[in-house]
């Protein structure tokens, strides 16, 4: 697999992750975080601010997420400029101060970010990163910072539920076409490698991410010619190295046959078959009489793939039915992440000007003040719980401290991990997830603890909030 650097192109006014131009990035926002910066400006207000990124609880299907989406958003920040179109644009709309808007022709974020790497597993409250900057800043970045995290998290958690279903068989990404837009089907073949998806049918994220791009045929192609065995004999001649034939155009038992008669003539030319792809009906009765079919004409060494509609609980109900498939190509339900395309993730401010700060609103209470999560391992090498606590507080007794920073000055700090070590860290953080968190169906909840002294700083807070915030004022 080829290193993976950082794949981007910053200029005055736009972003580009991968292939994806965004221009002008800086207006990727919500309204209203434009108009809390100009009123935070007109007040004078620029100290610093910290924002925590979490998400509240998880999807009743899920027992852990993992975080993805940190290089894109990093590369953002490092980018993030008001071009003269933007502000003309801002202008325009007759809502911002002149001096506002000179402010924001010299805009560059110049903060913190402290974050869990990508391919990390994470759980409720548990913050996958904090922004500290001027408050400004750190405001103005809080919608396209939860968009590209977001984004990627719920598809590499997605993604992953399948390689777990596959049991070591390979899973590639078929979902190209039917994900939202072109942004989300470049992040949706990156995230599903880091998952442990083998390749893309994507070639766009071949180039860009040095995933293996893979394909076989369209019902197009072998209805274009007269007879199924001929689209079957001309396939083999074009690509005598990496031949699978898909069966399911007419008569999938027909086409086995079919498929056999061409190994056959492969095999006579020193060539051999790669494999046969099913696509559609009863999969598992149907891989088993190809497979017979196959084995029967000493063709044992042809791999069986299917796709079509699939997700983990087909892969995993495939193979729990015994159906003799070796890889499976996951499409539109993996990258759309279909039972659970969204999670309650929020991005709250926690500290601003040296105050520990919380929120209230009834069942979206925030955990006040700058934050480590701690990960302890049992003798097993599993992980066992995880302590959320301040960031100043002492570590527990072996507990490994999950967020690193990454950025400083509004810059990355050292050189990114190459893609293929954010998936090796994803399958290590998987492989030692007790066996119920990582379970496809009815997880088991994983152990998060939070500090006494992260306690009794909210509840001091709390109490104190309350009796400031509920009475009259004057």
């Amino acid at each position: 697999m080829p290193d993976q650097g950082r794949a981007s192109v910053r200029s005055r006014g736009a972003f580009i992750s991968g292939p994806v131009l965004t221009r002008d990035v800086a207006l990727l926002t919500d309204l209203y975080e434009l108009t809390m910066a100009a009123s935070y400006f007109r007040e004078a207000m620029a100290a610093a601010a910290t924002f925590s990124l979490f998400v509240r609880k998880l999807p009743p299907t899920r027992g852990f997420l993992i975080a993805a989406g940190l290089e894109d958003a990093l590369l953002l920040l490092e980018s993030f400029e008001f071009s003269s179109d933007a502000i003309a644009y801002l202008a325009s709309l007759e809502r911002f101060e002149p001096a506002f808007l000179d402010f924001l022709r010299s805009f560059r974020f110049t903060g913190e970010v402290r974050a869990v790497p990508e391919g990390t597993a994470i759980f409720p409250d548990e913050p996958l990163l904090e922004v500290t900057a001027p408050i400004v800043e750190a405001q103005l970045v809080e919608t396209a910072v939860i968009n590209l995290i977001h984004l990627q998290t719920v598809q590499a958690s997605k993604a992953v539920r399948t390689v777990l279903a596959a049991r070591g068989r390979a899973v590639v990404d078929f979902g190209l076409r039917r994900t939202h837009g072109i942004h989300a089907g470049m992040s949706a073949a990156r995230s599903a490698f880091i998952a442990g998806a083998e390749m893309t049918s994507n070639v766009l994220a071949g180039l860009t991410y040095g995933i293996s791009p893979a394909g076989t045929m369209a019902h197009s192609y072998v209805s274009a010619f007269p007879r199924e065995i001929d689209s079957f004999r001309a396939f083999a001649r074009t690509f005598p190295r990496n031949t699978t034939l898909l069966l399911d155009t007419y008569d999938t038992v027909a086409a086995a046959h079919k498929a056999v008669v061409v190994g056959r003539e492969m095999e006579r030319r020193g060539e051999r078959l790669s494999g046969v792809r099913l696509d559609s009906g009863d999969m598992a009765k149907l891989a088993t009489e190809v497979r017979r079919i196959l084995d029967s004409a000493g063709l044992g060494y042809v791999q069986i793939f299917a796709s079509g509609g699939l997700d983990e609980e087909e892969v995993d109900r495939l193979l729990t039915a015994g159906a003799p498939i070796d890889a499976f190509g996951v499409g539109t339900r993996m990258n759309v992440s279909a039972d659970a395309p969204y999670l309650d993730m929020a991005y709250k401010i926690v500290r601003y000007a040296g105050r520990d700060i919380l929120k209230l609103s009834e069942g979206k209470t925030t955990w006040t003040g700058e934050k480590q999560v701690y990960r302890a391992r049992g003798s097993d090498g599993r992980l066992a719980s995880d302590v959320l606590a301040l960031r100043d507080e002492p570590p527990p007794l072996n507990g490994e401290p999950l967020l690193q920073t990454v950025m400083k000055s509004g810059q990355i700090v050292e050189p990114y991990p190459t893609l293929a070590a954010i998936r090796s860290r994803c399958a290590e953080e998987v492989a030692v997830l007790p066996d119920d968190v990582r379970a496809l169906r009815h997880p088991a909840p994983y152990r998060v603890r939070y500090s006494d002294s992260l306690i009794a700083r909210q509840r001091a807070l709390e109490a104190a909030t309350r009796a400031t915030e509920t009475v009259a004022s004057h």
